[in-house]
């Protein structure tokens, strides 16, 4: 087995342990890019089959970890191969809501996906998104995620005053309150129901 497939597996399995020194044997037989690849690859197959309901938050999370270790370890590999990222996202779970799992398991997904990512936290103001969005003209995507039904109308506040600044970005929405529906009511550009989704609706957006 290759060493690349070894390392996909680990990605797969979750073995956060082992990835960070399989990349460093790795690289002996591939470039960066083909590593990331690989690995945005085994996320992608850990998205589908979160979204089957083959695997739950646990496993995913667990995944995406070991994804986060094998992009840490890759990151001076990637910038001395000149990979130019596809985007800029700004991520933050909205007012009054302090969950982050399933924020942060965008965030890995959104990132592993080839974004920089600005992870703002939980219980963000709309002012600090706004903020941070001020001080990063070249964001493409602002993501607010929200767990609590009770949360919604901060997320539509939110969501409808960074539109008015009238940037060339893109909301993205979601959360397990949030529908299609509420996304299309609150002026969302686009509406994700996992991690996965997340992850490759923001692809489509840039």
């Amino acid at each position: 087995m290759s060493k690349i497939q070894e390392l996909s597996d680990a990605v797969i399995g979750g073995k956060s342990k082992q990835v960070a020194a399989l990349v460093k044997e790795a690289l002996a037989e591939a470039p960066a890019l083909d590593l990331l690849d690989a690995m945005i690859a085994a996320m992608a197959k850990i998205g589908d089959q979160f979204s089957a309901g083959e695997i739950f938050v646990p496993e995913m999370l667990v995944a995406a970890r070991a994804m986060q270790k094998g992009v840490e370890e890759l990151k001076p590999e990637l910038a001395a191969a000149g990979r130019e990222p596809l985007g800029k996202c700004i991520i933050g779970t909205v007012q009054g809501d302090l969950h982050d799992i399933g924020k942060n398991l965008v965030a890995i997904m959104i990132e592993s996906a080839g974004f920089d990512v600005i992870d703002l936290g939980v219980d963000v103001s709309t002012d600090k998104f706004v903020e941070c969005i001020k001080a990063n003209p070249d964001v493409n995507i602002v993501a607010l995620s929200g767990l609590l039904t009770t949360t919604m109308p901060s997320m539509e506040a939110t969501a409808k005053a960074i539109k008015e600044l009238g940037g060339a970005f893109k909301v993205l929405v979601g959360g397990a309150p949030i529908t299609q529906e509420f996304a299309d009511q609150i002026g969302a550009d686009a509406y994700a129901i996992d991690a996965g989704a997340a992850a490759i609706t923001a692809k489509d957006l840039v």
